[in-house]
């Protein structure tokens, strides 16, 4: 029995189909993933028809790509070619794939085997215990609230700071940025939303979300994805970034939790091909 984690797919649904054949996964193993299962590759509803078959031997957490996919299904949004959803806009069940999908967690906490899971990251304002509370609240909303009003009003990059006594979808947009589209912040922890560089490249004033100083960035391991560029770049031991691009032509990244073994799959098809 083994834990596999495995960054964003984008659509790439024959990179992973080789990388669960090279680890032999199988019934008694267990599949988390970073987010993005969809977009840019050719085979998103594949990806999604096969995470949701998977049951409750996987779990997603929702990334920004997943969150547009929702408001372009509920007809807030238009969807953009570039993202190749064609053939997913046509299947039969994208109704029950929609459905599944609203049900997926922005934020996982495994106090067992000791991680945290979201899509871009965890807020340098928060503990464990507001992240939790913090993703409970936007969850909610999504499976049993009004959600095509907070997918509406999700696209702003304000606020940008945390606070405690922020408070209807100001609150909501703050968490859902902050679980599905940080990379970088401010000294005084406010998030930017521009500059989507590697580290080295990045403007001396802004510095990656996991070297500001809250105490968790240390003491927990923290597994995301949604960066791409960081593919290589190196990061604190208990860090995981786990998106390799592989959409760009890059490479799919799996994680073997149990010894820290990295498995790859180089991308089968030129990045210009989902272009």
């Amino acid at each position: 029995m083994a834990t596999y984690f495995v960054g964003d797919l984008h659509g790439c649904f024959d990179e992973l189909q080789l990388l669960l054949e090279k680890v032999r996964f199988n019934s008694d193993d267990f599949l988390y993933l970073t987010g993005d299962l969809i977009a840019r590759g050719d085979k998103s509803l594949e990806c999604l028809r096969f995470v949701r078959s998977l049951g409750n031997q996987a779990q997603t957490v929702l990334g920004n790509h997943d969150l547009h996919l929702l408001s372009c299904a509920y007809g807030i949004k238009k969807v953009k070619p570039r993202d190749n959803l064609t053939a997913l806009f046509a299947a039969t069940d994208f109704a029950e794939l929609i459905d599944w999908l609203r049900y997926q967690p922005l934020f996982v906490h495994h106090e067992q085997l000791g991680f945290s899971l979201s899509h871009a990251g965890i807020s340098p304002d928060w503990d464990i215990a507001t992240a939790q509370s913090c993703a409970k609240e936007v969850e909610t909303v999504l499976q049993h609230g009004d959600i095509k009003n907070l997918l509406s009003q999700m696209y702003d990059s304000q606020p940008d700071r945390w606070s405690p006594n922020l408070q209807g979808i100001d609150r909501l947009r703050y968490s859902i940025n902050v679980f599905t589209r940080m990379r970088f912040c401010y000294a005084d922890h406010r998030l930017d939303f521009e500059c989507k560089a590697p580290i080295d490249q990045a403007p001396p004033e802004l510095k990656p979300w996991f070297e500001c100083d809250n105490p968790i960035f240390q003491q927990e391991n923290i597994l995301f994805g949604h960066w791409a560029s960081l593919v290589d770049c190196p990061t604190p031991s208990n860090i995981y970034a786990l998106d390799t691009g592989c959409a760009w032509g890059n490479r799919l990244t799996l994680l073997r939790w149990e010894d820290k073994q990295i498995f790859s799959q180089s991308a089968v098809k030129n990045v210009g091909d989902y272009l």
